[in-house]
């Protein structure tokens, strides 16, 4: 429903008004994308698991940090001075505790409705990514990087959680 650009397919969503930049859209998008992550980590740690939820804390923490580069990265690009690019990249990732208290407060208020919690963060998280992050990775020649990258991260993934949990 946001307006946003791919750079394959053109401009999707509502239009844009003229003084919200490509850049704000790229900020607004990492931190919409970080609210189904921060469901994810409250749903896991209501869930009674400590050292899953923990796991998966520490793995979607360990990919926010390059979030936070690319949006700092991205407004210093744009021009802002480098204190603010910074601070607003860290508040891009702000919106992620928020949904992680939101998705504790709902399953702790109903452990019937864990299932369905897990089950709404994950296909929150798997939609941004298959319809958003994998078609832009893969263009331009970059198809072999993006696939190493998304296969390096899965292994890391697979290593955490089997090392953590």
């Amino acid at each position: 429903l946001l307006p946003h650009e791919h750079f394959i397919k053109g401009v999707e969503g509502a239009p844009a008004s003229r003084t919200l930049q490509r850049t704000w859209l790229f900020v607004f998008a990492i931190a919409l994308h970080n609210l189904p992550e921060g469901l994810a980590i409250g749903v896991a740690h209501a869930g009674g698991d400590p050292l899953r939820a923990n796991a998966l804390a520490t793995g979607i923490a360990i990919q926010d940090v390059p979030e936070g580069l690319v949006v700092a990265m991205a407004l210093l690009a744009a021009g802002y001075r480098r204190a603010l690019a910074v601070g607003l990249g860290m508040a891009s990732g702000l919106v992620e505790p928020l949904g992680a208290v939101l998705g504790a407060a709902v399953v702790s208020a109903s452990a019937s409705l864990l299932p369905w919690g897990l089950g709404f963060a994950a296909g929150a998280m798997l939609f941004v990514i298959s319809h958003e992050i994998i078609p832009e990775s893969h263009r331009k020649g970059h198809e072999a990087w993006a696939t190493g990258g998304l296969m390096v991260g899965f292994v890391l993934m697979m290593l955490l959680d089997t090392a953590l949990g």
